[in-house]
C-alpha cells in the first residue's frame, strides 16, 4: 500500500510526484559580495530534487529586506542569472521548485544597512539576535515604515516575483511567518500603528493581500503559495494575544478568495498549551477553514507525515531539517531506511562540509 506521503498531487497545473516538500531553509552559502547564489548551491537543490516540492531558503527581495549573513537575493540580475542555474539543474532531474520571496524587517541589524536602522511597522525592539558577518548582535529598534515605503515593499515583492519567473521557477511563496516584515505587521506586540496598517485586523492584513495583488499583475496566482505560523509565540520578538488567532482565522478565510497553489502552515514552534489564547493544532483548526492545498510544517516525522495527511488535516507535508542529512529523502520513505543525523555545526557555516556531502542511499550500496 503505497504511503500518503509518496502518492502524486496537483498543485493546479503542476503534477508533484510526492507529497513530500523540502522546507525552506536558511543555509547562509552564498557568500559573495552580491549574495548570489554559486556552484555548490547548485548541487544541493539538484541533489534534493526527489521531493515533490522544493521551497528555496528565504531570498531578500532587496537590499532593505536582507537581514542574515550571506543569504541569497531576488533582486539583481545576477542573482536571477544564479538562480536560473539552480532552477534548470532540478528541472531536468525532474523536480519542481518554489523561491520563498523574503523581507526580515525588524530582525535586521544596522551591520547590512551602513550603519542606518531596520525598518518594521512600529519601532519596537524584537529583543532578540541578528545573524551579522560579526556573528550573533542584539536587535536594535527599529525606524517605523511610513506608508509610501510600505508601498514600496509591496512593489519590491512584486519585482522579485517576477525576477522570479525569469529565473524559471515554477512558483513564489510570500514569506509572512517567523517573526519575519509580513508577520510583525500582523500582531499587535509588533504593529501599533494608527493608520489603514494598523488597528483592525483587517488593517495589520492589509499588507499581504496588497503583496498577493500585485504580484497577480506578473504571475498567475495559482502559482503563489504563502507561509503562515499562527501561535508563534516567544520567539522573534513575537508574543500571542487574544487578538492573534482571531487575526490568522480572518487571513486564512480571506485567502480563499486568492487561487493559491498552497497555504504553508506551521504547528507551534515551542509547547504553547499552557499559553492563553494559543491554537496548539494548527492543522486541525484550518484544514476546516481553508478550502486549497495544504502544507503543514515542524517537526513531522515519516509516522506523523503520513497519518496527518491520511487524517485528512494536510495534503502536503514539509520536511526541513531531515532534508539536511537525507537529501534522497523521499526514497528513504518509500524504502523504510534510517535517516542520517545531521551536523548542526555546519547549518549556517560556509562551504560544502554539511551540505553537499551528505550520502544518498544508492551512494552508500556502492
Amino acid at each position: 500500500m503505497t504511503q500518503a506521503l509518496l502518492k502524486p498531487i496537483k498543485l493546479h497545473d503542476l503534477e508533484l510526484k510526492n507529497r513530500v516538500v523540502m522546507a525552506p531553509m536558511t543555509r547562509s552559502r552564498a557568500d559573495n559580495e552580491g549574495n548570489v547564489p554559486n556552484d555548490i548551491m547548485v548541487t544541493y537543490y539538484t541533489q534534493r530534487a526527489g521531493a515533490g516540492l522544493i521551497i528555496t531558503e528565504g531570498s531578500q527581495i532587496s537590499k532593505q529586506a536582507v537581514g542574515y549573513i550571506n543569504t541569497p537575493g531576488i533582486y539583481s540580475p545576477e542573482q536571477v542569472a544564479g538562480w536560473k542555474k539552480i532552477t534548470k539543474a532540478v528541472h531536468d532531474e525532474g523536480g519542481k521548485i518554489f523561491i520563498q520571496l523574503w523581507h526580515v524587517g525588524r530582525m535586521s541589524h544596522p551591520d547590512f544597512h551602513d550603519g542606518a536602522l531596520p525598518v518594521a511597522p512600529s519601532a519596537i525592539n524584537p529583543n532578540d539576535k541578528a545573524y551579522t558577518p560579526q556573528g550573533f548582535k542584539d536587535t536594535v529598534t527599529p525606524r517605523e515604515l511610513t506608508v509610501p515605503e510600505i508601498k514600496q515593499i509591496v512593489q519590491d515583492f512584486k519585482q522579485a516575483a517576477e525576477n522570479a519567473m525569469a529565473a524559471d521557477f515554477d512558483g513564489v511563496e510570500v514569506h509572512s511567518s517567523n517573526g519575519y516584515l509580513l508577520h510583525q505587521f500582523f500582531v499587535t506586540s509588533s504593529n501599533s500603528r494608527t493608520d489603514e496598517y494598523g488597528g483592525s485586523r483587517e488593517n495589520r492584513a492589509r499588507i499581504l493581500f496588497e503583496v498577493l495583488d500585485a504580484i497577480k499583475e506578473v504571475m498567475p496566482v495559482e502559482k503563489v503559495g504563502v507561509r503562515l505560523n499562527p501561535s508563534l509565540h516567544g520567539g522573534f520578538g513575537i508574543t500571542l494575544n487574544e487578538e492573534t488567532i482571531p487575526t490568522y482565522d480572518y487571513i486564512i478565510e480571506k485567502l480563499n478568495d486568492y487561487n493559491l497553489a498552497y497555504l504553508h502552515l506551521s504547528e507551534p514552534f515551542s509547547d504553547v498549551s499552557e499559553v492563553p489564547f494559543a491554537e496548539p493544532n494548527i492543522a486541525k483548526r484550518y484544514r476546516p477553514i481553508y478550502k486549497g492545498n495544504l502544507i503543514i510544517n515542524a517537526g513531522f516525522t515519516q509516522e506523523k507525515g503520513n497519518k496527518v495527511i491520511a487524517d485528512g488535516e494536510a495534503d502536503m507535508v514539509a520536511f526541513g531539517v531531515p532534508f539536511i542529512s537525507n537529501p534522497d529523502l523521499p526514497e528513504r520513505f518509500a524504502q523504510n531506511a534510517a535517516l542520517q543525523q545531521p551536523d548542526k555545526n555546519t547549518f549556517y557555516a560556509p562551504g560544502t562540509k554539511g551540505y553537499i556531502d551528505y550520502p544518498s542511499l544508492a551512494e552508500l550500496e556502492v
